[in-house]
């Protein structure tokens, strides 16, 4: 009988050594990013790790097996536009391995099979949350749940900004998600640095990782989300941001779209709507990600 999840050589060699591992999610070069622009972030993100003493552990389904630690082959092969990814959770995790599909891990998963081998920090762009509307509509995004049950550390440029963030950290608070801001009182926004939510604060990344330690030390078994805002220079304008929200919202009212398509649609519309500057937004928030996750990954085992 094979093994249910692969991990790679040197993603278990490090973990055996207690060298920094950080995880990565591949939703976001299989669906998140344009091509072949894609494949290019998801290997300069590995390379990035690398340079910064971490070790990549980038996380996906290929031919049904969940793998931790992507081989190069293996990103190119989830990153082509020939070949057919689909998106998969937590609950897709058994149909993707029934079916023997490739597979783009999200956030909910990536976490999961992440902290199931070992690692402690994960790295990404935004976090999925609570739908507006979701009062009516009880939409909301797994990767909520799985933070509330998974102590992992995660990295991210906060809750993506079409969602509704101020009801995110309602639910995080309720389900015991530890929230921080780092060197910043406001949680971030992702494409802004501001989403007007005001959080508690660290410094540093070894703060960081006496945060988690202390999460440890008192058995609580939910994640720490770290908020790294987009540096100021690569946010979209705040008001831009706004006005072409409300744009995209209203085109969408209108479309009756809701439920699996609606996150998509509003992304796709802020894409076209500013010009493109959300993709360079989204991947430069992804890169300041990636780097305070190898400090945090570095203090975690000093």
């Amino acid at each position: 009988m094979s093994e249910p999840i692969v991990v790679s050589g040197p993603v278990r060699e490090a973990l055996a050594e207690r060298r920094p591992v950080v995880a990565l999610e591949s939703t976001i070069f299989t669906h998140g990013l344009t091509r072949p622009r894609n494949v290019a972030v998801a290997l300069a993100a590995e390379q990035q790790l690398r340079d910064a003493g971490a070790v990549p552990a980038t996380v996906g389904v290929v031919d049904g097996v969940p793998t931790v630690g992507l081989s190069e082959e293996q990103i190119v092969t989830l990153g082509d536009a020939e070949s057919e990814v689909v998106k998969v959770g937590i609950r897709d995790l058994p149909m993707a391995a029934l079916k023997r599909t490739h597979g783009g891990t999200t956030v909910a998963a990536t976490a999961f099979l992440a902290h199931h081998v070992g690692i402690g920090v994960f790295a990404t762009g935004g976090l999925g949350g609570v739908h507006r509307g979701a009062a009516t509509t009880f939409d909301e995004s797994a990767d909520i749940v799985a933070l509330a049950s998974i102590p992992i550390l995660v990295v991210s440029a906060g809750v993506k900004s079409v969602l509704d963030v101020p009801a995110t950290l309602e639910r995080f608070e309720t389900l015991g998600v530890v929230v921080a801001g780092y060197r910043t009182a406001r949680f971030p926004g992702f494409y802004v640095r501001d989403s007007g939510c005001v959080v508690d604060d660290i410094t540093s990344p070894e703060d960081a990782a006496a945060l988690a330690r202390a999460r440890d030390a008192l058995g609580l078994r939910s994640a720490v989300v770290v908020g790294n805002p987009v540096d100021a220079s690569a946010q979209v304008d705040p008001e831009l941001h706004d006005r072409v929200l409300v744009e995209a919202e209203r085109e969408a009212a209108g479309s009756g779209l809701r439920g699996k398509s609606l996150t998509p649609f509003l992304l796709e519309h802020m894409h076209r709507a500013t010009d493109g500057r959300t993709l360079e937004t989204n991947i430069a928030a992804y890169q300041g990600n990636v780097a305070l996750g190898a400090a945090i990954a570095r203090a975690l085992v000093s």
